[in-house]
């Protein structure tokens, strides 16, 4: 059941999605060709010791890093380890936060140097589908609403989305109901409260939707070596407009 959350529970998720936030842009700014995943995921844990803060992602079922960083074909859940970032690569950097018991999670895809066409219009398009989504996360609005405008998104630009991996809720756990697909219709799904925190995370892929998982037991990769991109954040459903709750200042 999606939960309505209290003044108090919003304001911790609130900080918590800052400090997401903060290290994201972190992350953003040391993200170029020459750099291993390692590394970064080192500058990211320096900035959660710095801020005081726990990596959400650190230790849940039983992940090892505080980043997820998965680049071109790789989706989501990428390892970090000694992969060179090159020209030309696009690299989604997924990153959450607790404090005080509360989550934050946001992500997004970042290019390396110059990179193609292609995946700059994915990035775009992934980009634009996470916005237009938001937009929908309304009190009185319905969950399909969001999944729809998504979905429209990327088939407007010719892009699949990836139909078995989801956005969530978010609060005092990771992943709280209720699960959001990139993928549905208008007015079906439970109707949003002023109050529900929701995680929506677009994937979109040049390719076909299909998605495997690599032999780490982590790594979701795009079935065909397709490009995929990923844009995530965590928002505050209103009677109003949306507040993005991981919105970097």
């Amino acid at each position: 059941m999606a939960q309505v959350k209290t003044e108090a529970e919003i304001e911790k998720i609130s900080r918590a999605c800052r400090i997401a936030a903060e290290i994201l842009g972190e992350l953003k700014s040391s993200v170029k060709a020459g750099i291993t995943t390692a590394e970064l995921e080192e500058v990211a844990d320096r900035s959660f010791k710095k801020k005081g803060a726990v990596p959400a992602f650190k230790g849940y079922r039983g992940y090892k890093f505080a980043t997820c960083l998965s680049v071109n074909d790789e989706v989501v859940h990428g390892l970090p380890g000694s992969r060179i970032l090159k020209d030309g690569d696009i690299v989604g950097v997924d990153v959450g936060a607790i404090v005080d018991g509360y989550y934050g999670d946001n992500a997004e895809t970042f290019s390396v140097g110059k990179v193609s066409a292609a995946a700059k219009r994915l990035m775009s398009a992934t980009r634009n589908a996470l916005y237009k989504a938001i937009a929908e996360a309304r009190d009185g609005c319905h969950l399909g609403d969001i999944s729809f405008a998504v979905e429209s998104e990327a088939k407007k630009n010719g892009f699949s989305v990836i139909k078995d991996l989801y956005g969530h809720g978010v609060g005092e756990t990771l992943h709280e109901d209720p699960l959001i697909p990139n993928f549905g219709k208008k007015g079906t799904g439970i109707m949003l409260k002023a109050g529900m925190t929701l995680a929506i995370e677009p994937m979109l892929n040049v390719g076909g939707s299909e998605i495997k998982t690599l032999e780490d037991g982590w790594t979701i990769v795009t079935a065909d070596g397709s490009l995929s991109a990923h844009f995530e954040h965590t928002i505050l459903v209103t009677k109003g407009a949306p507040v993005i709750l991981t919105k970097r200042v």
